[in-house]
């Protein structure tokens, strides 16, 4: 069954564990997306900005620009049949606007910026033969096509690389600022569900650039980062990064409602699991102390029955018959044997109807004292028998008490009764009483054996009897401070014990005076 428990706890843990793990990866991949579609963005819009600047200017020059061939590719194709031949020419061409860097920026004086263009021509030649060495020649084509455009793919490299050999000499707050770099991030993350606040920064060979946010910390676990504003060789000097400070709440903020139902389930299988135990441990409690119970009350009626058997036995001998003064004497053994037999099942009795409600106790205004020494008579016999005393400090001004005297006295009695019996030597017991606000103290101490911090928890539970060792002439079934503490309660009383082993225990009744 532990091992049950324990294999549902690690699994729970498990799941928990790696559900995080799972939320961390996809975190991470959208925010590696997030920040390289940002720096994505802040290139292309550099770039535009640029080439829209190179536009006005070279629309602002007004003047042709100059033309350099720098190859001409030519393909022929020829019909034997009707001797009709076609020419395709096409001819690479750089032109020159005269613009340099230092029109984009000052540091840029010896970029010069430039352009290539391909000019098309296809030439039509009807029933005449025309060699490649006249193609160059005054021989004229029947029907001339000519087509002139940019060549994207060369024009664009060539862009490319100008610009960003341009636009690398300028300072990092000349090509972004904060403010932008904060919206394109916030609108990126929200496209990809990202909510979690976070800081940013661009860094520069390792050091922080005026670029990022006021809060931005590099946090090992918590920062992610890519290249931003490559160079024409494909390297970058600066890196973007950005950070969540609380990555680990947000991560796990998404786990919150399915954790707290796994913990909870956990939490009610770990509290019947413990309770299970316990009243395991309860009822086997239970089974000792009813065990013992039978034991002892066996014991209790055993010895009476052995001396009543005896007395009988005695009494049908026909020496004792006649004598009258042993009859009466084992005739009073045998009266006095059945009074102790009585009083154990009453007592017993007495526990069951407390417990149902069933025992009905009418209670009247009565002084403690008399009460008290009262109690005191029926055991004063007992402790002078056993060589011992009993003094009275009776110091309370106000003794008036609703209660019933016979279930008082018992109470007092059965205390008392205990004081006697865990005595090892000659019984020393003080009984004190004192006025406390609108109560009456009644204090019995005693120098016995006193009784463990544990056995003080449960002293007036119903059957239960701590060990006492090597003392064996303590008799009783446990019943005695469970009828105690019943009636103390019934009376709006408390009844508590204060004891160290081995120097005797004081037992406290704290009672309600009449006003």
């Amino acid at each position: 069954m532990s091992f049950s428990l324990v294999g549902i706890i690690l699994v729970q843990l498990y799941w928990i564990n790696s559900s995080y793990q799972n939320n961390e990866e996809q975190f991470k991949y959208h925010v590696q997306q997030v920040i390289g579609n940002v720096a994505t963005k802040v290139q292309q819009r550099e770039a535009l900005e640029f080439y829209k600047k190179y536009n006005e200017l070279k629309d602002s020059i007004g003047v042709a620009p100059k033309q350099n061939e720098l190859k001409q590719f030519m393909y022929v194709e020829r019909n034997l049949n009707t001797n009709e031949q076609i020419i395709y020419s096409n001819t690479l061409i750089l032109e020159d606007y005269n613009l340099k860097g230092a029109l984009f920026d000052k540091n840029a004086d010896s970029i010069k910026i430039k352009n290539f263009i391909s000019k098309r021509k296809t030439q039509f030649y009807n029933g005449s033969s025309v060699d490649k060495s006249s193609i160059s020649q005054s021989g004229m084509p029947d029907q001339t096509v000519e087509k002139s455009e940019n060549l994207d793919v060369l024009d664009r490299a060539q862009f490319e690389i100008y610009f960003k050999d341009i636009v690398a000499l300028k300072a990092i707050g000349d090509r972004i600022s904060r403010s932008e770099l904060r919206n394109l991030l916030t609108a990126e993350l929200k496209q990809y569900g990202v909510t979690a606040p976070f800081e940013f920064g661009i860094y520069s060979n390792g050091l922080a650039t005026k670029i990022k946010s006021d809060d931005f910390v590099y946090k090992e676990n918590a920062t992610y980062g890519v290249p931003v504003l490559t160079e024409s060789d494909g390297k970058s000097k600066y890196q973007l990064y950005v950070t969540f400070p609380n990555k680990s709440k947000y991560l796990f903020s998404s786990l919150i409602g399915i954790t707290f139902m796994s913990v909870l389930f956990t939490v009610v299988i770990i509290a019947a699991y413990f309770s299970a135990i316990n009243q395991l441990i309860k009822q086997k409690q239970i089974s000792e102390i009813k065990t013992d119970f039978i034991n002892n009350m066996t014991h209790e009626f055993k010895t009476p029955i052995a001396t009543i058997n005896l007395a009988l036995d005695a009494i049908k001998n026909p020496k004792v018959t006649d004598d009258k003064e042993k009859v009466a004497r084992y005739l009073q053994m045998i009266r006095e044997e059945n009074k102790r037999m009585h009083a154990q099942v009453e007592n017993v009795l007495r526990i069951s109807k407390l417990e149902k409600r069933e025992l009905d106790i009418s209670k009247e205004n009565l002084n403690v004292h008399d009460v008290i020494e009262h109690a005191l008579d029926h055991v004063d016999l007992i402790i002078q028998d056993r060589g011992g005393e009993a003094r009275l400090h009776l110091e309370a001004k106000r003794t008036d008490v609703l209660l019933n005297e016979f279930h008082f006295t018992s109470v007092i009695v059965n205390i008392l009764d205990n004081a006697i019996k865990y005595s090892i030597k000659e019984p020393q017991i003080d009984i004190y009483t004192e006025n406390v606000k609108d109560f009456i103290l009644i204090k019995i101490k005693d120098q016995g054996v006193g009784m463990s911090k544990i056995a003080q928890k449960r002293i007036f539970e119903k059957f239960y009897r701590e060990h006492t060792g090597d003392l064996h002439n303590v008799k009783g079934h446990g019943l005695g401070l469970a009828y105690v503490q019943q009636i103390a309660e019934d009376h709006n009383a408390q009844v508590f014990v204060e004891s160290e082993k081995g120097k005797g225990s004081t037992f406290i009744i704290k009672m309600p005076l009449i006003n």
